[in-house]
């Protein structure tokens, strides 16, 4: 099946020859930190424009990056949510750890304090756009940028901008969304209400973005101020085979008391000047985050919180020549604690025994980051260029357990059966260097389509959870930095008609770190990843055009890793579908009316890594329209799950249980857009 994919790449390639100018000439900002055209790039980056994201208006950031191919946002309950990106869906305390989650080109949380959730703290309902790089790209970006980078993009300046929406949808869904904009000034502003389809369940979230704008004789400085705050009444796994299929237990709670609470705050400003025969951008940065929820899936329930305070530094510069360099300095004071009200009251025995209330973790660690790189674009003929980048970043923690050392209760007495879960190290240094290198090549067969390829390697340090937050006899995580090899090949143009992209990439990983049967952190995971992406825009006629993205993916353990006592080298990665894609039709019969027809395909793959449960894959059909009433106002709508499809948002196996999040059913929304 893959050799039919390749094939059609390159027919696909010779058949689209004839061209005129067009999208590679689309502005992107997240490959190099830079303004660049798409053509000057190796790099697959999928986008989400400003029309686009208006006309989804999502509730969820998955109904946005579902458009993006090789990419996966796989929705928990609420605003949840866990990322596959060229990868499985990853889970466990450091799986966020293997993408960089940014906000205008800034992490939106500390590099080593990652949480998995974390999109839902970026202002993503009000963005100008979403850029995605799919790959590493720690040789820019650094840790984390291992399989790839989301870009949350605020919008610009728009002077004499006033908008108010006005959106309502089922299970007393609601949402206002303001847009103000001078020459100097711009504020975005939403606020949702949710009453939620399941029981007991539903969020309320608030979201403010301003930016301003200075320009002198020699400076320029946009400053950007966002926050979030999110409250949270989360409902839990439905357990039993194909229970999201059962109407009668779909919208059960089985954990009403669950909730997650999430605050955060970031100033940026980015100044702007001419130095020497180039350009120096300097941007200091502001982050402050805050989480605390209820661990309901774990026996006895504890309350984590968590939370963090960082600034940095970023320096680059940009020549009139082939290259460009910068340095990145972060220091962030940071925390995590984590306690049982009550004695655990259920499970065996031994679970009763060595889950004790009180007091689990309550650590503080002092992070230090220090990164350099340098990159180049030199072209070797008219038509053949030469890319590369090169980094280097050091990572330290400081790590003070504020409790006593190892397994004992918060008090000091022990737990039975040899000790409590809970193993919490003593204070400790630990310190990581890693070197990360790309080089590419761009080859232009006309002035509308371009051959590129590139090989790399990208990184991650480990996370401070996975250091820290030991269990059973583990006082000590010996574990060394993920890296990820990569050798990727791209075909993209445009003709008069047709916009297209197709990506072909390679992939080993080493060092992947889980937590083994014996519950220990340990970095003995080998994994392979190969797939095909294509991302398409069709132009039929005049008023209908038609996007599609699709991605067949193989992700395999290359390796007998510790996370089942059955041998796994060969079987494929759970949570892991083959086939990803999603196709859209819009037509536009007259200037005042659009609607749109967008099918989401989510491919069938194994809940366990021994490929001994399975889920079947689902297909959705969505539909959006709109009605331009008046110069001033817009009415929309959106039908999503138009067939009122019985789906899981996620599907795993675990604890002997088939567990789902369940997908909501038909759901309609109706709002309006007033611009004054």
């Amino acid at each position: 099946m893959r050799l039919h994919f390749v094939q059609f790449a390159f027919v696909l390639l010779l058949s689209c020859y004839h061209a005129v100018a067009g999208e590679l000439d689309e502005i992107v900002v997240t490959a190099t930190k830079s303004e660049q055209s798409l053509r000057e790039t190796v790099s697959s980056i999928g986008i989400v424009d400003s029309d686009t994201l208006r006309r989804i208006s999502h509730t969820h950031i998955n109904e946005s990056l579902q458009r993006i191919p090789g990419v996966w946002i796989s929705r928990g309950n609420g605003q949840e949510h866990l990322t596959a990106i060229r990868s499985p869906v990853l889970t466990g305390a450091g799986s966020c750890g293997a993408f960089v989650m940014a906000q205008d080109g800034i992490s939106l949380r500390s590099p080593g304090f990652c949480n998995v959730n974390e999109l839902f703290e970026s202002t993503s309902e009000t963005a100008g756009r979403i850029e995605v790089i799919r790959g590493p790209d720690s040789s820019i970006y650094g840790s984390n940028a291992l399989h790839g980078v989301v870009n949350v993009i605020t919008p610009e300046l728009d002077p004499g901008l006033k908008r108010l929406d006005l959106e309502a949808g089922e299970n007393n869904y609601y949402r206002t969304k303001v847009a103000f904009s001078s020459d100097a000034l711009r504020i975005d502003a939403s606020g949702t209400t949710d009453g939620g389809w399941k029981d007991d369940s539903g969020y309320d979230q608030q979201k403010l973005a301003l930016k301003h704008l200075y320009e002198g004789d020699t400076n320029r400085i946009k400053t950007t101020f966002s926050y979030t705050n999110l409250n949270q009444e989360t409902a839990g796994f439905i357990l039993g085979e194909d229970a999201y299929k059962d109407s009668g237990s779909r919208r059960d709670n089985p954990n009403p008391e669950a909730y997650r609470d999430a605050r955060s705050l970031r100033l940026a400003s980015e100044i702007a000047r001419g130095y020497g025969n180039g350009e120096l951008r300097i941007k200091p940065y502001l982050r402050s985050v805050d989480m605390e929820f209820l661990q309901h899936f774990l026996p006895g329930q504890p309350v984590e919180e968590n939370g963090h305070d960082s600034f940095g530094l970023n320096l680059l510069w940009r020549g009139n020549t082939w290259w460009q360099a910068g340095v990145e300095f972060e220091y962030t004071d940071g925390f995590l604690k984590e306690t049982q009200e009550g004695p655990t009251d259920s499970g065996s025995a031994f679970l009763v025994a060595t889950i004790p209330e009180g007091k689990h973790y309550d650590y503080e660690v002092q992070a230090a980051l220090a990164g350099a790189f340098l990159s180049f674009d030199r072209a070797l003929t008219d038509n053949l260029s030469l890319l590369g980048s090169l980094r280097y970043q050091y990572t330290k923690y400081d790590y003070d357990n504020r409790m006593l050392d190892g397994r004992t209760k918060d008090d000091g007495t022990p737990c039975g059966f040899g000790g409590c879960r809970f193993n919490r190290p003593a204070d400790r240094d630990d310190s990581f260097s890693n070197w990360s290198p790309r080089l590419g090549f761009r080859y232009d067969l006309s002035g509308s389509h371009q051959i590129y390829g590139s090989i790399s390697q990208g990184f991650r340090a480990p996370q401070t959870t996975e250091l820290y937050r030991l269990q059973n006899n583990q006082s000590v995580a010996d574990i060394d930095p993920v890296e990820l090899d990569a050798v990727e090949m791209g075909f993209r143009g445009t003709t008069a008609s047709l916009n297209y992209a197709v990506s072909l990439f390679t992939m080993d990983k080493d060092n992947f770190i889980f937590r083994d049967t014996s519950r220990q952190n340990v970095d003995n995971g080998e994994t392979s990843h190969q797939g095909i992406e294509f991302d398409l825009n069709f132009r039929i006629s005049d008023a209908l055009t038609a996007h599609a993205a699709f991605t067949y993916a193989e992700h395999k353990y290359e390796n007998n890793p510790t996370l089942s006592r059955d041998p796994l080298s060969g079987n494929t990665i759970d949570t892991a579908p083959e086939t990803l894609g999603s196709a859209s039709l819009l037509w536009q019969p007259a200037p005042a009316h659009q609607l749109e027809l967008e099918w989401v395909h989510i491919g069938e793959y194994y809940q366990d890594p021994q490929n001994e449960h399975g889920y079947e894959g689902h297909d959705l059909l969505h539909l959006r329209g709109s009605w331009q009433v008046t110069a001033t106002t817009r009415l929309f709508y959106r039908v999503m799950n138009l067939t009122d499809e019985a789906y899981a948002e996620r599907a795993d196996f675990a604890f002997g249980n088939d567990r789902y999040f369940v997908g909501t059913p038909r759901s309609l929304f109706l709002g309006a857009t007033i611009n004054f």
